[in-house]
């Protein structure tokens, strides 16, 4: 099966899916945004990895910042932070160089190793679009996160893999039939920058746009 173009969705949203499919909903569905300070720093960290639009060289290895990918299969698009080319005797052929490369997807986070894996799935998705765009199979990526200043290689096992198509098939199918899911509370909510949208002490039956457009027209729903 291959997605259309106008169906594709948000790489990035796969870290929201995760962390939360209600808070990826109130995002990629209803539209619904706000800021908190993890956001900010979140937001500071990509600039920061995107704003080199050329191509670094140095001998054996090419560095792209900002780089736009896709797959058909999964219907993913977005942009990696930090791609290395790395020469090799075999793997992906790049326009405009000679020889044969590895291809590294690094991707860039605020603070440190989380206790999900929506770093770990949105990396692999990444990686997954560009071997189907350069045709080339990719082993492992990085995780760099600025509190610790290290890199965490992550193997992209085909374990992995098989998540990341039942993750974004899931994502397509909520995002389909247009469905919010439910409430439901836990310790995370408290550091989530949608708190004040998601209303989850009060939103437990219905959706937070059902519940904000019913407050506009001087409905009641406590």
């Amino acid at each position: 099966m291959a997605y259309p173009e106008e169906e594709y969705l948000m790489i990035s949203g796969i870290q929201h899916f995760i962390f939360c499919r209600r808070q990826w909903a109130l995002i990629h569905v209803e539209q619904q945004w706000a800021d908190n300070r993890l956001t900010a720093e979140g937001e500071v960290m990509h600039r920061n990895a995107h704003k080199d639009s050329f191509v670094e060289k140095r001998p054996g290895i090419l560095v792209t910042r900002g780089l736009r990918v896709s797959s058909a299969t999964l219907g993913m698009t977005g942009q990696c932070d930090v791609v290395e080319f790395r020469s090799a005797e075999s793997g992906a052929v790049i326009h405009g160089h000679r020889g044969y490369w590895d291809v590294v997807p690094v991707e860039y986070k605020r603070g440190k190793d989380k206790q999900d894996e929506s770093d770990i799935c949105q990396l692999c998705c990444e990686a997954m679009c560009l071997e189907e765009m350069l045709a080339c199979e990719i082993p492992y990526g990085y995780l760099f996160y600025n509190e610790i200043r290290r890199r965490r290689k992550v193997e992209l096992t085909g374990a992995l893999r098989e998540t990341i198509r039942k993750v974004t098939a899931e994502m397509h199918d909520y995002f389909r039939r247009g469905v919010t899911p439910k409430v439901k509370t836990s310790p995370k909510c408290r550091s989530c920058s949608l708190r004040e949208v998601c209303l989850p002490k009060l939103c437990r039956t219905i959706s937070a746009k059902d519940y904000l457009e019913n407050m506009l027209k001087g409905g009641d729903d406590r």
